[in-house]
C-alpha cells in the first residue's frame, strides 16, 4: 500500500505573481495603468494581461519601436530622441508621461532599452534599460543593466516594471 505525503498547503501560502499582485492592488485602489514599450515589444502588457479581468485596470499600451512612432503615438520630442537617444532617462519619461495622457490612466510605465544582442555600445551597453514612469504628481524613470541573453534582459525589465507599479500602488 503506497503512503500518501500529507501537505498542509494554504491557497494564502502560494505566492502569487507580480503581475497577480498587481492586479489585486490596482483593482483594490482603482486606478488604471498605460504602458508604453519599446525593446519589451509588449511583454509587459501581455503579462498584466495574463491575469483575469486585467480590463479594470489596464486601459491600453503602446509598442513604440521606432523613433517615429515613439513621436507620433507617444507625443515624445524629436529634440530628446535627438539629444538623448531613444535609450535614455528623457525618452523613458516622456513615454511614460505620453501613455498616461493619450490613454486617460492614473499612471504610465515605459520601457525602452537594448536588449542584444546586438546594438550595445560603450555609452549604452547591451542590457542598459530605462524604465519610465508618470503620474499626476510628476515623472520619474529608474536605470538598469541587466546581464543577460535578449530574453533575459526583456523578461528582467518586466519584472523590474511590475515591481514599480507595485510599489507606486501601494502609495496611493
Amino acid at each position: 500500500m503506497a503512503r500518501r505525503a500529507h501537505t498542509n498547503v494554504s491557497a494564502k501560502s502560494k505566492s502569487m505573481s507580480l503581475e497577480e499582485q498587481l492586479g489585486q492592488l490596482f483593482r483594490q485602489k482603482g486606478v488604471t495603468i498605460a504602458t508604453a514599450e519599446s525593446c519589451t515589444g509588449g511583454l509587459l502588457a501581455g503579462r498584466i494581461t495574463d491575469v483575469a479581468g486585467s480590463s479594470a485596470y489596464l486601459v491600453g499600451g503602446v509598442v513604440s519601436y521606432s523613433n517615429d512612432a515613439k513621436i507620433g503615438l507617444l507625443g515624445v520630442n524629436h529634440v530628446a530622441l535627438e539629444e538623448f537617444g531613444a535609450v535614455s532617462e528623457e525618452v523613458s519619461r516622456q513615454m511614460a508621461r505620453g501613455a498616461r495622457e493619450r490613454l486617460g490612466s492614473a499612471v504610465g510605465i515605459s520601457i525602452t532599452g537594448v536588449a542584444g544582442p546586438d546594438g550595445g555600445s560603450a555609452e549604452k551597453p547591451v542590457g542598459l534599460t530605462w524604465i519610465g514612469m508618470s503620474d499626476v504628481k510628476g515623472d520619474r524613470a529608474e536605470r538598469f543593466v541587466w546581464e543577460s541573453d535578449r530574453a533575459g534582459n526583456r523578461e528582467a525589465s518586466v519584472q523590474a516594471a511590475l515591481k514599480m507599479l507595485i510599489e507606486w500602488a501601494e502609495g496611493q
